[in-house]
């Protein structure tokens, strides 16, 4: 595995890996991994001839009061894991090359409708940051395809999205969330978690199970149900953020008729939030 820093060194190997016509996949992440990215780069290793992986902790998607400062950074450990995955390039590069005129003077792109609402209206400017930085690193290393975890499945919508606006040539696949034994949704933020919290934390998935079987079951009262369940999250130490059921493929709110369904949540356990969502098709 090649570790690489530099920009114009990845686009020399991007452009040997094109004269060979090999398929390149790319798993981009923000490093202090854990199974869920693991298991987006063994899928990735299924589909294609060389993988990348990213790790770039993206200052233009944290809010002013979030932990940008905070976030683990492992990247000698996380080098191990990837190498020991056959990850043929790790792409590590530095904020400096990345938003070299500075993040205010950053051209950025931004998905519309859909960056505003759920997820983006509790954190305003953060689908920004996601798209931008995705349009970069997609730029500088030109996959054919590319893998992202359904965890954060409003994210997924949001990068689809961008993709067919802006004409990019690749395919974006969605991964299934990779959970611990007890259900809570994996994520580098569980760790800020302490015993007990991280004890009550799978609670949060426990409730969106009871809520998705609720409407297998018939009930087509989503708001109310949605509210039932952020009492509920509330009265067990959450603090809810949202729940949403939206339909899975607009992010809208569904009508009666909508048969492929999603339920959205974010809740904070102490200071941590944690996201997750359940996909039910009627």
């Amino acid at each position: 595995m090649q570790l690489v820093s530099e920009i114009p060194v990845l686009r020399e190997l991007r452009r040997e890996w094109q004269l060979k016509s090999k398929v390149i996949a790319f798993v981009p992440t923000m490093g202090n991994l854990h199974q869920g990215h693991l298991n987006l780069v063994r899928e990735a290793k299924r589909h294609a001839d060389v993988v990348v992986v990213s790790i770039f902790v993206n200052p233009m998607q944290f809010g002013p009061d979030e932990d940008l400062d905070a976030y683990p950074r492992t990247l000698p450990k996380d080098a191990e894991l990837l190498e020991a995955l056959g990850v043929d390039v790790l792409f590590a590069p530095k904020v400096a090359d990345m938003y070299a005129r500075g993040l205010e003077q950053q051209t950025f792109v931004e998905v519309p409708g859909i960056s505003y609402m759920i997820c983006g209206a509790s954190r305003p400017g953060h689908f920004r940051g996601v798209a931008t930085i995705v349009s970069k690193l997609f730029n500088m290393v030109q996959p054919n395809l590319a893998f992202f975890g359904e965890k954060d499945f409003q994210q997924l919508q949001v990068i689809k999205a961008m993709v067919t606006d802006l004409s990019m040539n690749l395919q974006v696949f969605g991964v299934a969330t990779t959970r611990e034994t007890d259900g809570l949704a994996m994520s580098s933020r569980n760790q800020y978690l302490n015993a007990e919290q991280r004890a009550l934390a799978p609670v949060l998935y426990q409730k969106l199970q009871e809520l998705a079987d609720v409407i297998m079951q018939g009930r087509r009262d989503y708001t109310k149900l949605a509210n039932n369940c952020k009492a509920e999250l509330a009265e067990l130490g959450f603090k809810p953020d949202y729940i949403e059921i939206r339909a899975a493929a607009t992010l809208m709110p569904p009508s009666h008729e909508e048969n492929n369904l999603v339920i959205l949540a974010a809740a904070f356990m102490g200071k941590t939030r944690l996201i997750d969502n359940i996909q039910i098709k009627l």
